[in-house]
């Protein structure tokens, strides 16, 4: 069975990967999981609160298909969690690692970002993780795969979806439906 594990922290934005993760176990099947640093519970931006499944030391990545980092105000702080372990095993097994909004500052951090095509907030959102691929920044409104990692600013969640779901082979006519029908109201008039 195909498995999605998204790290979730304190304050994390609940609607960056709330999408992603409805469409892929309700109309996909596939297994969603959540982590956290410590394994412990978290609350969201908007006050939902998550008992997650595992701690972030606990995944093990080839038990794994796709690994998300959320993003949330957490990523940006100086106490920020390192999970740039998880990440580079992920990335290292072949595995789908994907980080929506400031989730891409955990990316930039182990390294990910330095030599691939990708996307943020903002240039200069990850400028203060010390990475060293601004030159192939993406200054673009919607998710840039390259290969097996995806990135996408915050305000991205369906384009992110469809590229998370592409770097599975899962582009079809079902998934280009629910595109369309969630990003149906971003269409210009």
């Amino acid at each position: 069975m195909t498995t999605f594990v998204t790290i979730l922290t304190h304050d994390y934005a609940d609607w960056e990967t709330a999408l992603i993760n409805a469409a892929a176990r309700s109309y996909y099947g596939i297994e969603t999981r959540f982590a956290t640093p410590g394994g412990k519970p978290v609350i969201s931006a908007g006050g939902l609160n998550v008992t997650p499944d595992l701690a972030v030391e606990d995944i093990d990545v080839n038990a794994i298909d796709v690994l998300l980092v959320n993003g949330g105000n957490a990523w940006s702080k100086p106490d920020a969690p390192d999970v740039s372990k998880v990440l580079i095993a992920a990335r290292d097994a072949g595995k789908t690692v994907a980080g929506v909004c400031d989730g891409t500052l955990a990316l930039a951090r182990a390294g990910l970002l330095d030599d691939v095509a990708h996307t943020s907030n903002s240039a200069e959102n990850l400028t203060p993780t010390g990475y060293k691929g601004a030159a192939l920044y993406r200054d673009q409104p919607d998710a840039v795969v390259a290969g097996k990692i995806v990135t996408a600013p915050g305000s991205a969640p369906v384009s992110f979806m469809g590229a998370v779901m592409e770097t599975l082979g899962l582009r079809d006519d079902n998934l280009n439906f629910y595109i369309g029908l969630y990003g149906a109201e971003h269409r210009k008039a």
